[in-house]
């Protein structure tokens, strides 16, 4: 890795840290999450791809005000997933490596292995090339595997850009209103339908990120 490209997690970090901090936040669906990580019930965060950009700072502030517990994420093996992980280190998540190939059997594995450890893991269902705001079917096999309810999360901000990219990638302007939204957290049976159980995180998900827009008049 080139000394420029090293430089950039750290970079992007403190673009972030110095971006929230000019936010007008609004949460949601907190208060019934925190008995859940009081007891230390391992969850599975679920968000879409074009909404994480904040996330990683949302989940370090959630730490420090609200209790929430530290998150896993997964991160792939490429160069790309090196930079990715090197910069939510940054706000005190923790990775769990793999690949999205081969059907990203060892992704998945690396992920049932941590919630069974005890931990929270965040998934991004229709990453990382999409299609758009489309849940794949590995969330709900890892839920159904391990347990764990799957809590669909949702980020918001008006004024914000969306990026000329597959995901609509949205990143706030400073001084904007903004929402984090949780949504109810739900189990998969293991052996429940997995096509519908697909069904209905993809609509819980939708309708969390609807909340979220309608709280920031988006």
């Amino acid at each position: 890795m080139s000394a420029l490209a090293g430089l950039a997690p750290p970079l992007a970090a403190a673009a972030v840290r110095t971006l929230g901090a000019t936010l007008r936040l609004t949460e949601a669906g907190v208060d019934a999450l925190q008995p859940r990580w009081v007891r230390g019930q391992p969850l599975i965060y679920a968000v879409w791809h074009g909404r994480i950009l904040m996330v990683p700072w949302l989940t370090a502030r959630l730490r420090r005000t609200r209790g929430a517990r530290a998150v896993r994420v997964l991160a792939s093996r490429s160069r790309d997933g090196e930079l990715a992980a090197r910069w939510v280190t940054r706000f005190g998540l923790s990775i769990v490596r793999g690949s999205s190939s081969r059907g990203g059997a060892d992704a998945l594995r690396a992920l049932v292995a941590s919630v069974r450890a005890g931990q929270d893991v965040a998934v991004v269902p229709d990453g990382p090339r999409g299609p758009r705001e489309r849940v794949q079917a590995g969330i709900v096999v890892l839920a159904a595997t391990t347990g764990a309810p799957i809590v669909p999360l949702a980020f918001a901000a008006r004024p914000a850009r969306r990026l000329a990219s597959w995901d609509r990638f949205l990143v706030p302007l400073p001084f904007a209103r903004a929402a984090i939204v949780f949504g109810a957290a739900a189990t998969v049976p293991r052996h429940a339908d997995r096509e519908a159980a697909r069904a209905d995180i993809e609509l819980a998900l939708r309708d969390v990120t609807e909340i979220a827009d309608r709280l920031v008049g988006a």
